[in-house]
Order: C-alpha cells, then structure tokens, then sequence
C-alpha cells in the first residue's frame, strides 16, 4: 500500500490539505483530498456561499502558431471559430467512430494560441492524440506541471475574489477569463467551474499555489467559505447534471447519447468523428443518457443494471447518489432510447432486487451561473 501511495502524484496544495485535516485518497494518478469538514457540509457551503477546491491535477496542454486554429477545429465537435480572445468554451473530443477521447475546455488566448484544460486521468492519451494530429504549424506544450489551479465555487465567490483583486470580476460574463493579479500573484482567472453555481477557476504558478490558496480562504472566512474535496465536487455536479469522463463520456459512449448535442456543430466540417456522428443522428441513438428518481428505498450506484417491468435489461447507472439539495436519491443512465421519456418506470437492480424508479428532465438542479 506504501508503495502505490508513493507512485501517486502531489498537487503544490498536498501539505495544505494535510494541514487542513483532508482525507486523502487516490485519484486518477494523484492523491487529493476528498473530504475535510464532511461531503455534506462542503456540499452546502457551495449551494449557500462558497467552496475553495484544488484541481490542479487538471491538464493543461496549449496549442500555438498559425495552424492553431486549425488543429483546434480538427479536434473538438464543437466550434471554436467564433470564440473571442478571452472567451472558452466546452467541448467533446472524439474518435472516428464518435467515442469520446475526452471532454475539455478551451481557452482562446490570442488569435493563434489555444489553451485546452483536459481531464486529469486522459492527459496521457490526449497529448499523443492531439500531438499525433497537429500540423507543422503548429506546436503542441503539456504545462501542467507548470500550472496550479483553484477553483473558487459558489455565490459568494464575487464578494470574496473581489477583496484580494482590482480585476473588474462583475464585467466578467461566463465561460469568459481575463489575466490579473490575486492577492498579487499573477493569475488567470476564469468564470467557469463544476459546480452549478457561479464561481471562478484559477490558474497559477505552482510555487505561487499555496498562499493563494490560504489568501483565498481568509479572504472568504466570513463568508461562509469552506475548503472542498473531491465528494462533494461529484454530488455538486451530479446535481447540475455536468457529465463525468468515465461514466457518462468514454470511448464506447458519443456526445449525441450523453446528450451533449449542443455541443456537437455538424455543420462545422472536418473534424474527427463528424461521419459517424452525422449517421447517428441521422439514424437517431440506440441508447441515451437519462435522469432518473428513486421511487423506493435505494440508492443507484454506477454499473447497476436498469431494468424495464418485464425485467429485461434494457441499461445501465453511469452516476447515482443521494443528492443533498434535493435531498433525493437520484441517478443519471443509460437507456435504450425507448424508454427515455420522462415520466417513463424503470427498476434499479440493486443487490438482486429490482427497485422501481422514474426517468425525470436533467438537471435535477439548475441556478442561473452568473449575470
């Protein structure tokens, strides 16, 4: 055990979290906090005023030179063409046959510099994916282990970011980021996050990660602010129905049966999966990505099978808990797409026994991110 600990990779906050009395675990290669005060504590203090997350396990891989673009559109479903300096936004990135390789951000720079912000666990295979598919033109850098990045999540994080920078925050629209100075560390400063709620996600100097981090948390101590771990980060974004890479995104899952058509611009041509993409929407999905309540006592844990009346297996949970907000024990899906209507029963086998639930419109939660 000693020894896979060792292999695990350390954020630039691992001694601040010890210090704070986190429960560490492994994740995705790197041993985070998924705990402090309790899962449920944090998960309110984020609904109600603000959490303070560390996710600097993120990857962060720049695209740059006058093909940047270009690599960019080839990669992502969605269309960065219209993205402004300073703009980022959401996107899959997929296979040739339409499986997801990741889910990612994209940040615009300048004209000819793209930052993407990748999941911690496909950082690996997504550099060679991207590497392998970029042009002379371009140049392809990993600076993650350049980068630390906090997320400041909740609706008092304006009021406690606003008293540690002059940036002008409330100009800041989101999915939009500007570069400033916090607590006088050089930053840049993004109105995004995980959460379902307004907030920001910042990135630093990894030196520079551990006095933002504690100037952060005095700046926000009368405001509610509490330090978050990894727990309360799946129920917050469970509930706003924000996907997780690995149980509603993965090679064998495309973006149209995760529900993510929006972001997949197939009138934008050549990008990689666009052919089989088109042919499933033309043909229509077999199976699709649902919200579903438990309507008896259970909790519906990923890998459980669903089950239509007759108990024919026709699905599987990818995420389920009990959600604190809601205080229900809800679940997100797979289905075939004839039973993917709301209002549709559905069972749960859990522990051999079927347990009857109802698919319901996803979100479970929704708050309007920011004005």
């Amino acid at each position: 055990m000693e020894s896979d600990k060792s292999a695990l990779k350390q954020t630039p906050l691992y001694g601040i979290h010890l210090n704070h009395g986190a429960r560490m675990v492994p994740f995705a290669g790197w041993i985070m906090p998924v705990q402090y005060s309790g899962i449920l504590e944090e998960h309110k203090a984020v609904r109600t005023a603000a959490g303070l997350f560390d996710v600097s396990h993120m990857g962060e891989i720049w695209i740059e030179g006058t093909g940047a673009l270009e690599v960019v559109q080839r990669l992502i479903t969605n269309d960065a063409a219209g993205l402004s300096e300073n703009q980022a936004m959401y996107s899959p990135m997929c296979y040739p046959d339409g499986g997801v390789v990741d889910d990612l951000l994209v940040y615009k720079t300048a004209p000819d510099r793209y930052l993407l912000v990748v999941n911690a666990g496909n950082l690996d295979k997504d550099l060679v994916w991207i590497t392998e598919r970029a042009g002379p033109a371009a140049r392809i850098t990993d600076r993650s282990e350049e980068t630390a990045q906090i997320a400041l999540q909740g609706p008092a994080s304006l009021e406690i970011l606003r008293h540690l920078t002059i940036a002008p925050l409330e100009q800041l629209k989101y999915y939009w980021f500007l570069e400033g100075k916090v607590n006088g560390v050089d930053c840049l400063i993004s109105r995004t996050g995980y959460t379902g709620e307004d907030g920001f996600e910042i990135y630093a100097a990894p030196e520079k990660a551990a006095e933002l981090w504690e100037s952060l948390l005095e700046a926000g101590r009368n405001a509610g602010l509490k330090p978050a771990g990894l727990g309360a980060r799946d129920t917050l974004r469970f509930e706003a129905g924000l996907l997780l890479y690995g149980n509603e995104l993965s090679p064998e899952i495309t973006p149209l049966e995760a529900g993510l058509k929006s972001f997949v611009k197939l009138e934008k041509h050549h990008f990689i999966g666009r052919e089989a993409l088109l042919k499933q929407q033309e043909q229509g999905p077999a199976k699709k990505l649902v919200g579903f309540e438990m309507l008896e006592r259970g909790i519906p844990r990923s890998g459980y099978p669903l089950k239509d009346q007759s108990g024919e297996k026709i699905g599987w949970v990818s995420s389920g808990t009990f959600a604190p907000t809601l205080e229900k024990n809800l679940g997100l899906g797979f289905v075939s797409s004839g039973h993917a209507a709301p209002g549709t029963l559905i069972f749960v086998e859990i522990r051999g026994k079927l347990v009857q639930a109802q698919v319901i419109p996803r979100p479970f939660y929704r708050k309007h991110p920011c004005r």
